[in-house]
């Protein structure tokens, strides 16, 4: 499988692929490709394994997987490309919002159906978006630092350290601003530092040692995502102050090295279970490919969930593919 899916990233990435549409010059196979905004990320390595799982299983596609490595002109190059290949069907990630709204309607306007994953851009240039409540997600993150700076110090007050991501992106801006639409109303909740780790644990742990030293007292760490938040942990943990502070996390994979098993293992107090996306993209986009009739709906949203202890070794069993 491994030696599979590393095939596949390297055909994305040098993208040496016939220029003609036409099914039948494809061995009778559709080709979809799919842009991806930055392999490196632990969610995004995810979506790649499970698209490039489901659409095996199809047997009549050849997927083609592109890595833009959170590069905006890499990624318009690489669609650009993806656009004179003529493909069936294109997904997009987008690394960015306004910057690849054009692109998108370049492939748009070239008659290619185009799915955009998980992050919206700032025009509907696309047949269809699928994603998940990133506002839901920040203000289920804001009610549970209001739960438990609650019972830690029997009403709601502490200091708060957040660890961003990469900003302008419209997940960032959501999980930032529905969390602040919940603290606001408690002034005993104070955010004292807030950094930008662009998604990265190595970041944020660079991050957090800096905060570390500019902050005696800190009682909750809200990481936008599980990556920033286990970066922040392992800072604290290095000096010997991890046991001081709750982490929480955004994403919740499965697997060993995803945040659900952290939940499990007591590294983080919380994650958020965003979902992938990838399986509602692939069934939508298997309708596209195989019905002209078919119309699929301008949005889809998924809905998040809190994992805490009482649910993690329940959702690693059911998220670990």
């Amino acid at each position: 499988m491994k030696k599979k899916f590393a095939t596949l990233m390297i055909l994305g990435t040098i993208l040496l692929l016939p220029s003609c549409r036409e099914k039948q010059s494809r061995a009778n196979r559709y080709l979809v490709a799919f842009s991806q905004c930055n392999n490196a990320e632990p969610y995004r390595a995810a979506q790649n394994q499970l698209m490039t799982k489901l659409f095996a299983e199809k047997g009549d596609v050849q997927l083609v997987i592109a890595d833009a490595q959170q590069d905006n002109s890499k990624q318009i190059a690489q669609i650009e490309t993806f656009i004179r290949q003529k493909p069936d069907l294109l997904i997009v990630a987008p690394n960015e919002r306004a910057p690849l709204t054009e692109v998108m309607g370049k492939a748009m306007a070239a008659g290619i159906p185009v799915i955009c994953l998980e992050r919206d851009i700032t025009e509907p240039n696309y047949t269809t978006f699928i994603g998940a409540d990133n506002l839901a997600i920040g203000k289920m993150a804001g009610q549970f630092i209001v739960d438990s700076l609650g019972k830690k110090h029997g009403k709601p007050q502490g200091k708060i350290v957040e660890i961003r991501g990469l900003l302008g992106v419209e997940a960032e801006m959501d999980r930032y601003n529905g969390a602040h639409d919940v603290l606001k109303a408690y002034p005993g909740i104070r955010v004292v530092h807030e950094a930008v780790a662009d998604w990265l644990q190595s970041n944020a742990r660079e991050r957090m040692q800096e905060i570390l030293r500019a902050q005696p007292e800190i009682d909750v760490v809200y990481g936008h995502n599980d990556p920033m938040a286990v970066g922040a942990y392992l800072a604290a943990h290095d000096l010997g102050r991890n046991k001081q502070m709750l982490f929480i996390g955004v994403d919740g994979l499965g697997g060993p090295a995803g945040g659900v098993k952290k939940v499990v293992d007591g590294v983080l107090a919380a994650t958020f279970y965003y979902p992938l996306c990838v399986d509602k993209a692939v069934e939508v986009g298997e309708q596209i490919l195989h019905d002209r009739n078919f119309h699929p709906e301008k949005q889809y949203i998924l809905q998040p969930q809190l994992i805490t202890s009482d649910n993690a070794i329940q959702m690693y069993q059911k998220l670990t593919f």
